[in-house]
């Protein structure tokens, strides 16, 4: 077996070597290169195997502001994500909650049984991830933008020591990212974007809505729409008011309307529709 390679950081957050390449990133402000410089930094500190800066607003379909992927790596974490898979993110769904600023790990913000749901099975594992880990801060007008940094099947997890080197320069990361990116929320259609919106409902809600609503009755999209996110019987009981027999009793239904058999068959189905109707 091959042992995974070893992960060593190269410089101390304050060191002179930091400092230089924080003074670089604050030059690079406003330049294409800005991005670049600043994941270097990150990567001073911390090595991971990728990056990718994605752009969130409501319904508005995400903007990719930098990547580092070979082109053949950008087909599923780029292209493929945003024909659809991205409103199943539970980094987009956390932006939509308007979670704090800060560095979120990915089993911190996603659903009980995110690892067991069908997205995860069906379009994550394609990523070949090992772990994932995102400062997530907010633009003018409610703006997202979320700064991921990964390390493939190969590497290990980022251990607690490097998370709490990572989350020490969170306030210098996120001031510079704003200054850089601080007109991106004129990239979004805002006005059009906000009116889409429906009251009290989850943009995840509103697509299986969409796709589904001649079919299912209002409390089954609810639960369509929290199966898919990878949240468990119980916990959409708990979020729904409803006991655990009931959430069954709606997921058999469901599974008869829409004449499929497993969760399976259920995201396929939306996963064909989201990418080829959105």
């Amino acid at each position: 077996m091959n042992a995974r390679p070893k992960r060593t950081k190269n410089v101390e957050a304050g060191s002179p070597a930091w400092l230089t390449m924080l003074g670089r990133s604050i030059d690079a402000i406003g330049d294409e290169a800005f991005p670049q410089i600043l994941v270097d930094a990150l990567k001073s500190l911390t090595d991971f195997d990728y990056s990718v800066v994605f752009a969130y607003y409501q319904s508005e379909r995400p903007f990719c502001l930098f990547h580092t992927f070979s082109p053949e790596k950008r087909i599923v974490f780029v292209d493929d994500y945003l024909k659809g898979p991205y409103l199943l993110d539970p980094f987009f769904k956390a932006c939509g909650r308007h979670v704090d600023t800060g560095l979120y790990r990915l089993r911190e913000i996603a659903p009980d049984r995110f690892y067991q749901s069908e997205y995860y099975r069906s379009y994550y594992v394609q990523t070949g991830l090992s772990d994932e880990i995102c400062y997530t801060f907010y633009l003018p007008k409610g703006v997202a933008v979320v700064i991921s940094l990964m390390r493939s099947g190969e590497s290990s997890r980022f251990s607690a020591r490097e998370v709490r080197l990572l989350e020490s320069v969170v306030p210098i990361v996120v001031s510079l990212a704003q200054r850089h990116w601080k007109d991106i929320p004129e990239k979004f259609d805002l006005e059009t974007a906000a009116g889409e919106l429906y009251e009290e409902r989850s943009l995840i809600e509103n697509t299986v809505s969409t796709l589904f609503s001649k079919r299912i009755t209002p409390r089954e999209t609810q639960v369509v729409a929290q199966v898919l996110e990878g949240h468990s019987s119980d916990s959409i009981a708990k979020d729904l008011g409803i006991s655990v027999g009931t959430v069954r009793i709606h997921r058999r239904n469901i599974y008869a309307k829409l004449q499929i058999s497993s969760q399976q068959e259920l995201f396929s189905i939306f996963f064909k529709k989201i990418t080829t109707g959105r």
